[in-house]
């Protein structure tokens, strides 16, 4: 007897084929994911005091759950990150800076109803007079050199605007005294009640050292008026 003979068929290949439902039309799957939405942050608000051994930061938020909240305590800061929903892409966020580096292998933090409550071991016992480090201070500028006024120029001035006679001279003493410093004023009073009206100078380094001599002018003769 002849054995049966099987035909050899060649193997069915099924594939399938993934799509979703949008609407009245569907749309194949293809490719990946769109990338998610860059999170909204919004700043956590946050208290705090300290003693002699730690320091203690409240940041006030509510309603915060263990599984959507991030607390990271380093050496030198803490940063804490919440989503309150998780289908929302708001996050809530306090990043600080410490003052002083602290113990994070000793310090914790406790999650409640109204807050997230860090306790910050401290290293020393300092006190520290601010939560956050502040921004490094800029060196100091030089010091400004005193600002000199160059009375020639001042002169020269009042010459250009043309006044004669004593009222430019008046007006140039007015001047000198009125914008001089304490030593030009000084100076000028000395010198000119010491000389009996005949000397005005500004120099109270040359001024000060003896008593001004009278000096008339040039072709006059000074007498002392005898009461």
């Amino acid at each position: 007897m002849d054995s049966p003979r099987h035909s050899a068929e060649p193997p069915i290949l099924i594939v399938f084929s993934r799509r979703i439902l949008t609407g009245s039309s569907d749309v194949s799957v293809a490719g990946t994911a769109p990338p998610p939405p860059t999170p909204t942050v919004q700043n956590i608000r946050h208290n705090w005091y300290q003693t002699e051994k730690q320091v203690v930061v409240d940041a006030l938020i509510k309603q915060a759950k263990a599984e959507t909240t991030q607390v990271n305590i380093d050496q030198n800061s803490v940063d804490i990150v919440v989503t309150l929903d998780p289908s929302s892409s708001t996050q809530h966020r306090l990043h600080l800076n410490l003052y002083r580096p602290i113990d994070p292998t000793t310090s914790s933090f406790r999650i409640l109803g109204t807050k997230i409550e860090v306790k910050l071991a401290k290293t020393s016992d300092e006190r520290w007079s601010d939560l956050e480090a502040k921004e490094e201070t800029k060196a100091p500028s030089a010091p400004k050199t005193p600002y000199k006024r160059d009375w020639d120029k001042v002169a020269q001035q009042i010459e250009d605007e043309k006044k004669e006679g004593e009222a430019a001279l008046n007006e140039l003493f007015q001047k000198i005294y009125g914008e001089g410093s304490d030593e030009v004023r000084k100076a000028m009073n000395k010198s000119f009640l010491e000389s009996g009206g005949t000397v005005l100078s500004t120099n109270w380094d040359e001024v000060k050292r003896s008593t001004v001599d009278i000096k008339p002018p040039e072709g006059l003769e000074y007498k002392k008026w005898d009461s």
